[in-house]
């Protein structure tokens, strides 16, 4: 069951979901949690590059199967929904930050424990994240229909239709408000929750709700960091993907680092997650 108290910091007396605190970020943090997930990169290069490379694969995977079965226009679609799956798939690299800032060993394997450490509630909030990018997809296929007719463009006028055509600034402006609107709800709930899960014995219900209240309580530092992250993976997907591997797992130690900058688990009663042996 959540439990809500009241600790005092610096002064200031905040409210605590089971001793957790968040707290109120005033400046801007982008670069010092990129700084510190860069450094973490540079410490386990190879599991960076191995999620990376992952995340690669399956992208040319998906391109590849929507060139088969004729959908190119769920393309753009599709890689804005990779974003609402992101933080899920970042568990293994947030595991590995996790090791390296308690001094454990690193490896691989090691980082899969981030998967198998909670699995039930990480479970639950993958299920929930499933859920979010079903109805982006859902949405991306309407507007196509409402604005051609419910007819999909042919490959060779895709492109100009799309960008170019006299319903295309409405197309773009339309998708990019309702995809904005769904990707700032995943990331107030994922931001800090999905870390905690990893960190902490706690529920899924638990770490939304304290996700959601550090979205709140830091939305203007935190928006900030959405778009850092919105820009770094869009620099990423545009060279072909090859990008993501570099940027994915360097998102996913940032994320860690941004998860640990929020919230405050000095007067937690809640344990840390037990190791699991390799």
């Amino acid at each position: 069951m959540t439990e809500t108290t009241i600790v005092k910091t610096n002064n200031t007396v905040e409210p605590t979901i089971s001793g957790i605190a968040i707290r109120e970020i005033t400046t801007d943090q982008s670069g010092a949690w990129l700084e510190a997930g860069w450094r973490d990169f540079k410490r386990a290069p190879a599991i960076g590059l191995a999620y990376g490379a992952f995340c690669v694969l399956a992208g040319y995977l998906v391109v590849l199967s929507i060139f088969r079965t004729g959908q190119l226009h769920l393309t753009l679609p599709l890689a804005a929904g990779f974003m609402l799956l992101a933080p899920l798939l970042a568990v293994g690299l947030y595991e590995t930050s996790r090791r390296l800032e308690m001094g454990e060993n690193v490896t691989l394997w090691h980082s899969l424990n981030g998967f198998r450490r909670n699995p039930g509630q990480i479970g639950a909030i993958g299920i929930m994240l499933m859920l979010f990018f079903l109805v982006w997809t859902r949405i991306a296929m309407l507007l196509f229909a409402l604005f051609y007719n419910g007819t999909v463009p042919s490959l060779d006028v895709l492109v100009w239709e799309t960008f170019f055509s006299r319903d295309a600034m409405t197309f773009l402006i339309t998708g990019s408000i309702l995809g904005g609107a769904l990707a700032i709800m995943v990331f107030a709930v994922s931001v800090v929750s999905i870390p905690l899960l990893v960190d902490r014995d706690v529920d899924v219900i638990t770490a939304v709700i304290i996700s959601v209240a550090a979205f709140r309580k830091n939305w203007k530092v935190l928006t900030g960091w959405a778009a850092v992250i919105a820009i770094l993976s869009a620099c990423g997907l545009v060279v072909f993907l090859f990008g993501m591997a570099v940027i994915m797992p360097l998102l996913g130690f940032s994320s860690w680092h941004a998860y640990r900058g929020l919230i405050d688990t000095s007067q937690t009663d809640v344990a840390r997650l037990r190791r699991k042996t390799a």
